[in-house]
């Protein structure tokens, strides 16, 4: 029955306005064009659902990805325009509730494959922030080089 409440939750959210086309989007993306308000009314639904999730014993990697989602949707979202329409597409709370009906279907299936994502997640932040920190490195070097005596 919960997870039914929060799965119509996340219809409402993302997919509730039927567009010329066929296409759906829900009022995340609508409430999302107030500024600085929508962003936070979608990030307390959001929130919601994860807090309804994890009594519904969601595993930890779960929830970890419907943070990751969650926290993408609320990031992107705050910029400007772009924001707006990745709201539009993104569908984080669709996201979130897939997760957790895949979890509640097979939680140890679901808790591997959510480790696997985080994993490689994980190491392509460390990919790009050893990049950026090699990059950077070699521009000051340069920098350093050229001003020196």
């Amino acid at each position: 029955m919960q997870a039914q409440r929060l799965s119509t939750i996340a219809h409402w959210m993302d997919d509730s306005i039927r567009l010329p086309g066929g296409y759906r989007v829900g009022w995340d993306g609508i409430i999302g064009l107030i500024p600085g308000l929508g962003d936070l009314a979608g990030l307390a639904v959001s929130a919601y659902i994860m807090a309804a999730s994890i009594r519904m014993g969601a595993s930890k990697s779960v929830l970890m990805r419907m943070a990751l989602n969650t926290g993408i949707d609320a990031i992107v979202g705050a910029v400007p325009v772009f924001g707006d329409l990745f709201d539009l597409a993104f569908k984080a709370n669709r996201r979130n509730i897939q997760l957790l009906q895949a979890h509640l279907d097979a939680p140890q299936r679901t808790r591997r494959v959510s480790m696997a994502w985080l994993s490689v997640i994980a190491a392509a932040v460390i990919l790009i922030l050893a990049t950026v920190s090699i990059l950077l490195v070699r521009l000051l070097s340069r920098a350093w080089n050229s001003v020196a005596w």
